[in-house]
Formats: structure tokens, C-alpha cells, sequence
């Protein structure tokens, strides 16, 4: 397991290259998902299965993207990592996929490639969430089986860990200058503040998150999505420098598990724990009274 983050921490080193040279291999990654979502799109039905596999894809498929962009964040900072980060994000709201960008071009690149994935995955993904906290919100308000919900969990938990196999096999053939000598090396952990520091961040802003796009999600307008991932991203670089910024415990443990620095049980309760914790409480807040005002002035509705 410690493997896939080392050769992760690997990419937070080099310099040299730009960020249209890892934008090529994210076309790659984005064909080969893309494909084989459309593979099972049409050959798969409606049902448990297509939601598993969806699952699974955009999980790996954001787990993917995330590699190459911490290597520009490296290079050029957090604003050019949260220019891509918000690009990547507004990508992934219409279809699904993020860093070495943000090692390599820094934080803001990193952002901006986020955003606009977002973005792109948000009309793409349909139904696939690529976040664990989703299932579990359903659960709790019993929207969803609870076996099918940990069942989805667990896809996208594996999506992300299969992904580094092919991205350390990518990385391996040192295609491009800054994945030379990343594919083995060992990582670090991001979080740079105490333990339950780190998970209160991560818990809050993932509670943010939810309850800003749950709201957005009512409008049902185009917009919304690009709202949704400029508020995603900000946050995002917000805490890059803090705790990493994922709030996403699938992305975290595909991209940080095993890494030095922090223990298992400390991983679990900042990436795991503080961002399920948030979500929950997002419920909340969201079907309270001022949540439901801002939703009847957004969508015109009256009572």
C-alpha cells in the first residue's frame, strides 16, 4: 500500500516540465475511462452492478487525474494549481477526473485543472459520486440499503487503489521528465497540523461542500455546477497547505495511506472519520429552516 504513495510523494520534486505535457496523459486517462464507461453504459443495465462498476471508474478516474496535478502545484504554486483544480472540477460535474500538477506548477495550477474536471465530471459521471461520504449521507437518511451503500464504498475504495498500479506503471516509463524516478519512491503525508486539527478542517470544509452543493443542486441549472466547483476548489486550495484539502476519503486513502508521517489510526480519523462526521452533519443543516429558505428564494418556490 505504502507504495502507490511513495511514488505519489515522488512527483512533489521535479521542475521541469509544464503543464500541458501532463495535460496529454490526462487525455489518455480520460479516453480509456471515458471508453469504458461507454462500454458499460451500453451493455450493461440499469441495477446494482452498472452503479458498482460506474463507481469504480470514477473513482480511478479522479484518483488518476489528483497524481499528476500535486506535481504542478510543486512546480508553479497553489494558484495555478487551484486555476486547474477549478477547470478540473467543472469538467468532472459533466463527466469525471487530478497530482503532480500541484507539485510541479503549484497549487493554483493544480486548482484550475481541479475546477475544470469538476466541471467536466459533474456532466459525465450520472449517478457515480466517486466519494464514500455519498452512500453514507443515503444510508443515513435512508435513501439507500444499507449493504448497497458499503457496497458502493467498497468500489470506490478499490477504483482508487487499482488506479495506482496503472499510474505507477505509467509513471515507470518516465515519459515526461517529472515522472522520473517517482514511480517507487516514498511519499510523505500532507497533513501539516495536528491530528484532530486536520480532521476538523477536513470535516468542516466537507461539510461546507455538501450542504453548498446540495443547495445548488436544487436550482437544476448548468450553473450551478461551475458554483459548485468554484466553492469546491477554493476550499480545496484553501487547506491544500493544512491538511491536503481532499475531503474525500476515497482520494485520500488512494493517494496518502501508508504514507510517512502519519499512522494509520491518525489517516483514518483525518481523512475518514472528520469528512464522514461533516457529511452527516451537512444533512442537517441542509434540511434546517434558513437551508430551506435560501432554496425556495434560489428555485422561486413557495410554500
Amino acid at each position: 500500500m505504502t507504495r502507490w504513495k511513495e511514488y505519489f510523494e515522488e512527483l512533489l520534486h521535479t521542475t521541469d516540465r509544464k503543464p500541458e505535457e501532463h495535460e496529454e496523459h490526462e487525455y489518455e486517462k480520460k479516453f480509456i475511462c471515458g471508453f469504458v464507461r461507454g462500454v458499460i453504459k451500453r451493455n450493461v443495465n440499469d441495477g446494482l452492478l452498472r452503479q458498482l462498476v460506474l463507481e469504480f471508474i470514477a473513482t480511478a478516474e479522479l484518483c488518476a487525474t489528483c497524481f499528476e496535478l500535486i506535481i504542478v502545484a510543486d512546480n508553479y504554486g497553489v494558484w495555478v494549481y487551484g486555476g486547474f483544480l477549478f477547470v478540473l472540477t467543472v469538467w468532472w460535474s459533466f463527466h469525471w477526473e487530478t497530482a503532480l500538477v500541484a507539485d510541479n506548477y503549484g497549487v493554483w495550477v493544480y486548482g484550475g485543472f481541479l475546477f475544470v474536471l469538476t466541471v467536466w465530471w459533474s456532466f459525465h459521471w450520472e449517478t457515480a459520486t466517486a466519494c464514500p461520504y455519498c452512500p453514507i449521507e443515503e444510508i443515513f437518511e435512508r435513501k439507500r440499503n444499507v449493504f448497497v451503500g458499503l457496497l458502493l464504498v467498497g468500489a470506490q475504495v478499490l477504483g482508487g487503489l487499482a488506479i495506482f498500479r496503472y499510474i505507477q506503471v505509467l509513471w515507470s516509463f518516465e515519459l515526461v521528465e517529472t515522472h522520473k524516478g517517482r514511480a517507487f519512491e516514498d511519499c510523505s503525508t500532507d497533513l501539516q497540523v495536528p491530528v484532530l486539527v486536520g480532521a476538523f478542517i477536513e470535516g468542516v470544509a466537507t461539510c461546507a461542500c455538501r450542504v453548498i452543493s446540495k443547495i445548488l443542486g436544487e436550482t437544476n441549472t448548468r450553473v450551478s455546477n461551475i458554483l459548485d466547483a468554484f466553492f469546491g476548489t477554493s476550499l480545496v486550495v484553501a487547506a491544500f497547505n493544512y491538511s491536503g484539502g481532499y475531503f474525500n476519503p476515497a482520494l485520500a486513502t488512494a493517494l496518502k495511506y501508508g504514507c510517512q508521517g502519519s499512522t494509520i489510526p491518525e489517516h483514518m480519523l483525518v481523512y475518514w472519520l472528520g469528512p464522514m462526521i461533516g457529511a452527516i452533519f451537512s444533512v442537517f443543516l441542509f434540511n434546517s429552516k434558513a437551508a430551506q429558505n435560501v432554496v425556495k428564494t434560489l428555485t422561486g418556490k413557495r410554500d
